[in-house]
């Protein structure tokens, strides 16, 4: 195993330990506003911190992006490391079983590495470039559907991007009608890594950052399949407009979509 990996892996760990003791007293957790529809938790602060110490006792010149901490900038901005420490903390606060600490590396600009871990389930999805993607050591791959009939997508709804509902409603129409069904379960980073697995069979949603979707884009890629923005370029973590697919059904998704964009959702 990479030893970056193996750090990603300890520091996933770590956090999830943090997360699971909170969730079992969910309603001693504090929550803060931070914008609208956009809440934190003190468990979101407390594991960021537990990842940020984990990778600093073995790279502390490198520069860490956090959900929560902003940039920390490091002597050696050829590393960059991607964290979101809780992953669905809505459904955390809600009590709600269903969420993820995401860790990704960059290398000199390219994802190198990518942990998406579930606590709750003990689920550890990995990937090194060029190497694949795996769910606990076991090898995974993204269904290669070739057309929408009888697929399952996942979403999120554009809760902080209310100004795009019309254009997302009537995508989601138009897939859904054409899909055996679409979940909306509240983790992106979970819905990519399934994706990768072939839980989900492909996946879109409007207005995520970085953190979001840097661990799950590697893991789909790993996994075989295709990860791109709206227009079917690679503007995704600029806009944060995502499709993650098999090759083929991206496509399908893709042609689907594009009648229904907006000039700002196009870009």
């Amino acid at each position: 195993m990479h030893p970056m990996l193996n750090i990603a892996i300890r520091a996933s760990r770590v956090a999830g330990k943090v997360i699971v003791r909170a969730f079992e007293q969910v309603d001693k957790v504090e929550i803060q506003s931070k914008g609208t529809n956009d809440f934190v938790t003190n468990i979101d602060k407390s594991a960021e911190e537990a990842i940020i110490e984990t990778i600093r006792k073995s790279y502390p010149d490198h520069t860490i992006i956090c959900e929560e901490s902003g940039i920390l900038q490091g002597k050696d901005d050829d590393y960059q490391w991607i964290i979101d420490p809780l992953d669905g903390t809505a459904n955390f606060i809600k009590g709600i079983p269903h969420f993820a600490v995401s860790i990704a590396l960059k290398v000199k600009g390219k994802l190198d590495q990518a942990v998406i871990y579930d606590p709750i389930r003990g689920e550890l999805f990995t990937a090194s470039r060029g190497k694949g993607a795996q769910l606990n050591n076991f090898k995974i791959r993204v269904k290669a559907h070739k057309e929408l009939g009888g697929t399952i997508l996942a979403t999120g709804f554009p809760f902080k991007c209310k100004q795009h509902t019309d254009a997302y409603l009537n995508i989601f129409k138009s897939l859904f009608t054409k899909t055996a069904d679409i979940r909306r379960a509240g983790s992106p980073a979970l819905d990519l890594a399934y994706v990768a697995a072939g839980r989900a069979d492909g996946f879109f949603e409007i207005g995520l950052k970085p953190w979001n979707s840097a661990a799950g884009e590697l893991l789909v890629i790993e996994a075989g399949g295709l990860v791109t923005d709206f227009a079917g370029g690679h503007n995704h973590t600029s806009s944060g407009n995502i499709i993650a697919a098999s090759p083929r059904l991206a496509k399908e998704i893709l042609k689907d979509i594009r009648p229904h964009l907006s000039e700002a959702l196009s870009k």
